[in-house]
C-alpha cells in the first residue's frame, strides 16, 4: 500500500470509529443525565470541572464552553487539587469529575476529599462500575467500545465522547436558561464572532461618506458624487425621502446604451425601490441581504427619524470588519 493510501485509510478508520461511538452515546442517555443537568441548572454555585491527563484537557474545553454560554464554571486539575486547589470548591458549588476508567490513582485520592466537602459530585466516565462511578451522585455514561488508536491505548474516541457529553450538557443548560444571541454577545465581544453578534449597521455607516443627489441632478453630477464618496453608489433623494439609487454599474450601463447623456438626469437612470436596511440591524443581517440580492451596497435608514436616509453600508466594509 502506498503512503498516501495508508494515510487516507488510517484517517477514515479514525473518523469512522469515533463517529460510531458518538452516535451510540444517544443510547446511553438516561434519567441520570436529566437529573444531573437539572442539578446544575438549579445550582446557586459554580460547576467545578476536574480531571487528569487527557481528561483534564477536555475538562478545560468544557469549562470554556459552559462559561461562554452562561453557566459559571472553573477548571481544577485533579493532581493540583490535593496540593491546595481544593480551596477552589465553595459551599454551593457542584463538582464534575471526568475520567475514562474512573479508577486512576489521582481520582481515587481526590474523590473522598471532595465527598468530605458535601458538594454534589457528578461524573463523566466510561465505567459506571468504577470507583468514580460508584461514588458519584450522578453518572453520565461516556462508554466507548474502543479507541481509534490501533493499540487501543491512546485516548482518542474516549476523549471525543467526553467532549460531546460536555457539549450536550452546555446546550441543554443554554436552552433551559433561554440564552439568547444578545446574551451570547456579552461573553463574546472580541473577534469576528463578537462582531457578528453586536456590530450594527450604524457602526459602519458612521465611518462612510453619505452620497446623495437630487432627481434633477445631471449625470455628470451623479458621476462626481459617486466618485468623490468612493462607495460606488449614491442615493437619490426627493423631499427627504429615498426615491431611488444609482450605482457605478448603472452608470456603465447608461454609457453603453446612450452615446449622448447631456440631457439625462438622475431620475432617468436610477433604480427605483432600492434595498434598504435599518441602522439598528446587525451588520451580519446586512451581509445576508447583500448576498441574497447579489449586490454590493445597501442604503441604510434611521427608524428613529421616520426612515430617513442615513448612509451606505458596502460589502467591503463587512469584509474589513471580519463579518464575511
Amino acid at each position: 500500500m502506498k503512503l498516501q493510501e495508508k494515510i487516507l485509510t488510517a484517517a477514515k478508520e479514525t473518523i469512522s470509529t469515533e463517529a460510531k461511538a458518538i452516535a451510540n452515546l444517544e443510547n446511553l442517555l438516561d434519567d441520570e443525565f436529566v437529573s444531573a443537568v437539572e442539578k446544575i441548572y438549579r445550582s446557586k454555585g459554580r460547576l467545578i470541572v476536574t480531571g487528569v491527563g487527557k481528561s483534564a484537557v477536555i475538562a478545560t474545553k468544557i469549562v470554556a464552553t459552559l462559561n461562554s454560554t452562561g453557566t459559571p464554571a472553573i477548571f481544577m486539575h485533579a493532581a493540583d487539587a490535593i496540593h491546595g486547589d481544593l480551596g477552589t470548591i465553595q459551599k454551593d458549588d457542584l463538582v464534575l469529575c471526568i475520567s475514562k476508567s474512573g479508577n486512576s490513582p489521582e481520582i481515587k485520592v481526590l474523590i473522598p476529599l471532595i465527598k468530605n466537602f458535601n458538594n454534589p459530585l457528578l461524573a463523566i466516565t466510561g465505567d459506571k462500575g468504577s470507583f468514580l462511578g460508584k461514588e458519584a451522585d450522578f453518572v453520565l455514561n461516556s462508554y466507548v467500545e474502543k479507541e481509534a488508536c490501533p493499540n487501543n491505548l491512546a485516548p482518542t474516541t474516549s476523549t471525543t465522547a467526553q467532549l460531546v457529553i460536555g457539549d450536550a450538557i452546555a446546550v441543554c443548560l443554554l436552552k433551559l436558561k433561554k440564552f439568547s444571541r444578545k446574551d451570547f454577545a456579552k461573553y463574546h465581544p472580541g473577534g469576528s464572532l463578537g462582531k457578528k453578534l453586536y456590530l450594527r449597521v450604524r457602526d459602519i455607516t458612521s465611518q462612510n461618506e453619505k452620497p446623495l443627489v437630487k432627481p434633477e441632478s445631471s449625470v455628470s453630477e451623479v458621476i462626481i458624487e459617486i466618485s468623490e464618496k468612493m462607495l460606488g453608489v449614491t442615493a437619490v433623494i426627493e423631499n427627504d425621502e429615498i426615491i431611488g439609487v444609482i450605482t457605478d454599474g448603472d452608470i456603465r450601463r447608461m454609457l453603453k446604451d446612450n452615446k449622448e447623456f447631456k440631457g439625462l438626469t438622475a431620475r432617468d437612470i436610477m433604480s427605483k425601490n432600492p434595498r434598504l436596511i435599518s441602522q439598528d440591524a446587525l451588520a451580519v443581517d446586512a451581509l445576508e441581504l447583500i448576498e441574497d440580492n447579489k449586490i454590493t451596497q445597501l442604503l441604510a435608514i434611521d427608524d428613529e427619524i421616520g426612515g430617513k436616509y442615513a448612509g451606505v453600508v458596502h460589502l467591503h466594509n463587512l469584509i474589513r470588519e471580519g463579518i464575511l
